[in-house]
């Protein structure tokens, strides 16, 4: 299912407003967490709301999709000190609630086959964020991943790392592999929201739409999912035919009262 909403502030509202729902339904829920552009709005606007409600956070757990391959969790480019940066220092960061793959693990293959048994070991993520990548990518999970993969160790490609070179210093060499939960982890996820912003993604949805699953564009792999949300501004959204885009705003709109948590 897709939702179009105005803007990627709003959409970033809305998003919150979900997870201190699900958090206040259950408080020992099980977060799958994503990095990146799209997610800072969203961590932005959930700590505003946490501590304006005074939201209980103390038996939430979290699972994060991925990390570079190389980069110690203090390094200022890792997605640890990302996580840290836009949400653990805001809420508290507990180690043994909140998992984040080791891009220094001494056995990584070790390390991957661990990480996918905690997320079992802890019954599972209840609720997955995703955003995606220029090329379809989920996770670190690039074109051609099998779409049974669990957590393994990818060799990025060129198209992301280009991407992402945009979080690093100018001149800088973005790693060349990172650690990344499969498709099949991320399947299992009892309910995913993924969510795409800005022009540059609008190629990327179009593909989404309009192609059948296949390893080629990862993304279309959560067709096959009972409970995928597919969360857009209208900027991602515009390459869509009109009808869906007309159907999927109203959608949205109707979503609007998760808003009161604002």
């Amino acid at each position: 299912m897709f939702l179009i909403f105005p803007d990627a502030e709003s959409l970033a509202e809305h998003v919150s407003a979900t997870l201190v729902d699900q958090i206040a339904k259950k408080p020992e829920i099980v977060l799958g967490l994503a990095t990146g552009g799209t997610m800072e709005p969203v961590y932005r606007r959930f700590v505003e709301q946490v501590k304006r409600q005074a939201v209980d956070l103390s038996k939430f757990r979290s699972f994060n999709l991925d990390e570079y391959v190389g980069l110690a969790a203090d390094h200022p480019k890792s997605y640890a000190a990302y996580m840290y940066e836009h949400l653990f220092r805001h809420i508290g960061h507990d180690p043994a609630r909140h998992f984040l793959p080791d891009g220094l693990a001494p056995d990584l293959s070790q390390h991957c086959r661990d990480f996918a048994q905690m997320i079992r070991q802890c019954g599972g993520i209840d609720l997955q964020l995703l955003g995606v990548g220029t090329n379809g990518h989920i996770g670190f999970n690039e074109p051609g991943t099998p779409l049974d993969s669990r957590c393994h160790v990818v060799a990025l490609s060129e198209r992301t790392r280009i991407d992402n070179s945009r979080f690093f210093p100018e001149g800088a060499i973005v790693p060349a592999t990172a650690i990344t939960m499969g498709l099949q982890d991320i399947m299992e996820a009892r309910r995913i929201l993924l969510l795409a912003t800005g022009q540059g993604k609008a190629e990327t949805v179009a593909a989404f739409h309009d192609s059948d699953v296949t390893p080629d564009v990862p993304v279309t792999v959560l067709k096959r999912h009972p409970d995928a949300t597919i969360m857009l501004d209208a900027a991602a959204a515009s390459l869509l035919p009109p009808d869906v885009r007309e159907r999927c705003a109203a959608s949205a709109a109707m979503c609007m009262p998760l808003r009161r948590y604002a």
